[in-house]
């Protein structure tokens, strides 16, 4: 499609302005998202904040230390790899539930531990 052809259909959806002197490649990206935001929905509220925070070099805090339940968490400490499952109702290690994750790096370890630093699902580094 040629920049022409896409910028016309850009400026065809509900407001949308096509900036004047965007390359075509990026034209073309742009129609794409759109029209995936109008047939299968846009980006909410909360996720557009998100993006910019990451776009603006920002820390974007502890969303990324939420496992969803089906996920499986595997980490290896003193020579053992252990493997854990989220589910609904907390965090399985070897057959026994934990209510956090931080409960389960202090099982594994014996000390306590920030569950999200240890199982590497927070922005700095374990040990």
């Amino acid at each position: 499609m040629d920049r022409a052809t896409c910028a016309t259909a850009l400026a065809a959806m509900p407001g949308q302005t096509v900036p004047p002197r965007l390359r075509a490649e990026i034209l073309r990206r742009l129609l794409a998202y759109e029209m995936q935001a109008q047939s299968l929905g846009g980006l909410t509220t909360g996720e557009r904040r998100m993006l910019r925070s990451v776009a603006s070099g920002k820390s974007i805090g502890d969303l990324s230390a939420q496992a969803s339940p089906g996920t499986h968490l595997v980490r290896e400490w003193n020579g053992r790899t252990y493997r854990v499952d989220v589910t609904a109702a907390g965090y399985v290690l070897d057959g026994t539930t934990h209510r956090s994750l931080s409960a389960v790096a202090k099982r594994i370890t014996g000390t306590a531990w920030s569950g999200p630093r240890f199982f590497g699902l927070s922005g700095k580094r374990s040990a």
